[in-house]
């Protein structure tokens, strides 16, 4: 159904709609309601305000994802109601109409472009949105890659503690009950234990964790299981935040904090055979494509014979993108996600024996979820801290995020390897009875004292 808008013949939304359906392959999925009070497509789909003329601007600079994501940053477009129900009433519209990403050719350019002349919208590029990542540099050379890193971690260890649980993990939780009083908090040390089970941590082994964030992981094995833990990360804020965190749990003979980059690892005195198990929780996205052979073989190389291996990454569906131009642009620039089995297959291209693949992705919906919630409820406390421009990004990416797991165009994976001997010993379970159904680990006692509850 297409709505009459208000000025049928002069109104923007009437002048719009032949170049946006030429574009699309079809009707819009959407209502559309423009600057001037005029509305037109689907009387029943999502309503998208067009503020402003340089909504139109925007998208001639930029036209597809970017030009949109951009327009909607800067509030010169609005989707009404729940952002992340509107965006899946779009999709699904899509969808159901056959239609495609808009592909304009030179034609398709310069009707837009005339247009957008005749409705007072040509000019020159709008500002980009301060919260856009500006890398230069090498791709993946080491300074480019703390520049792409900073960008995102290190907002502010503020913003995190707001949009987190106390656990301070930033990853994918193991949602294991749906009991009332089961929230975030839970399953992610869930989701720290079961890790921890996989890689056979116990007290005085030795841990590198690549990649530790805020050191849930760290502190968690450390405390939990009395793990001796190296922690790497290329963020200073997450870096601080660890430090801090394992003064105050009185920890320092059990974790070192490095802050660099994975390239600079090194094995610790005294320990040339190397840790005896080696995470990397969603760290791996950022690595490259053409790096990840070598980011394999370091982790191979960390590991002990019989040791452990456990990756944590997310993937892409065979035929989508994982990521797009928005994702690259405002929030993991660089970024490379791929299919499952690749990964798979360059693990142990490295050596490792790859023994056990646990996907998470519905889990990743409903951790998602949970932090789009904290957003939503708490967006006036994230933007007095970031800004209203970044407060956008984040609901833009986090409603697109959830979306995207629960449509399987992307997935996260747990990859548990080991690094087996010459001889093809393992050391590995028979069966994986004891990773599940078990109660979580209480604090190891030390210095005949337990140690308190992880945060």
């Amino acid at each position: 159904m297409t709505l009459t808008g208000k000025q049928t013949t002069t109104g923007a939304a009437q002048r719009l709609e032949p170049l946006v359906e030429q574009l699309l392959g079809g009707t819009l999925p959407v209502r559309v309601r423009m600057w001037d009070g005029s509305e037109t497509g689907a009387a029943d789909g999502p309503l998208v305000h067009v503020r402003s003329r340089r909504a139109l601007r925007r998208l001639l600079w930029a036209p597809g994802e970017l030009g949109l994501a951009e327009a909607y940053i800067t509030g010169d477009v609005e989707v009404e109601g729940d952002l992340a129900e509107g965006l899946r009433a779009m999709r699904h519209a899509v969808r159901e109409r056959g239609l495609r990403p808009p592909r304009p050719g030179i034609g398709d350019r310069l009707r837009a472009a005339g247009t957008a002349l005749r409705l007072g919208a040509v000019g020159p590029r709008p500002p980009v949105p301060a919260a856009r990542a500006g890398l230069h540099g090498v791709l993946h050379s080491k300074s480019r890659d703390r520049a792409a890193i900073s960008h995102h971690y290190d907002l502010s260890n503020a913003f995190y503690a707001l949009l987190l649980d106390e656990t301070m993990a930033y990853s994918c939780g193991y949602w294991t009950s749906d009991a009332p009083g089961y929230g975030p908090a839970d399953a992610q040390r869930d989701k720290l234990e079961l890790i921890c089970r996989k890689l056979d941590l116990r007290p005085g082994a030795r841990l590198l964790d690549i990649g530790c964030g805020w050191g849930s992981l760290t502190l968690y094995a450390a405390q939990r299981h009395g793990v001796r833990v190296t922690a790497v990360t290329l963020a200073r804020e997450q870096a601080a935040h660890v430090r801090a965190q394992v003064a105050e749990r009185n920890l320092g003979d059990l974790v070192e904090v490095r802050c660099c980059d994975y390239r600079d690892i090194d094995r610790a005195p005294g320990h040339e055979a190397g840790y005896d198990a080696v995470s990397t929780v969603e760290m791996g996205e950022h690595v490259g494509d053409a790096e990840y052979p070598a980011f394999t073989a370091t982790l191979h190389a960390m590991v002990r014979p019989r040791g452990r291996v456990l990756v944590q990454q997310m993937s892409r569906g065979r035929d989508a993108p994982g990521g797009g131009a928005f994702i690259e642009s405002y929030i993991a620039p660089d970024m490379h996600m791929r299919p499952l089995g690749e990964t798979v297959a360059l693990l142990e291209g490295a050596g490792l024996e790859v023994r056990d693949v646990e996907a998470l992705r519905e889990h990743y919906v409903r951790t998602v979820e949970a932090w789009r919630r904290t957003l939503e409820r708490n967006q006036r406390e994230f933007v007095d801290l970031v800004g209203e421009e970044t407060v956008r990004v984040w609901r833009l990416y986090l409603a697109g995020g959830a979306l995207a797991f629960e449509e399987r165009r992307m997935g996260v994976d747990q990859i548990l390897s080991v690094r087996p001997e010459e001889t093809g010993a393992a050391a590995m379970p028979a069966t994986r009875r004891g990773w599940y159904a078990q109660p979580a680990a209480e604090p190891v006692a030390r210095d005949g004292a337990t140690a308190g509850a992880t945060g």
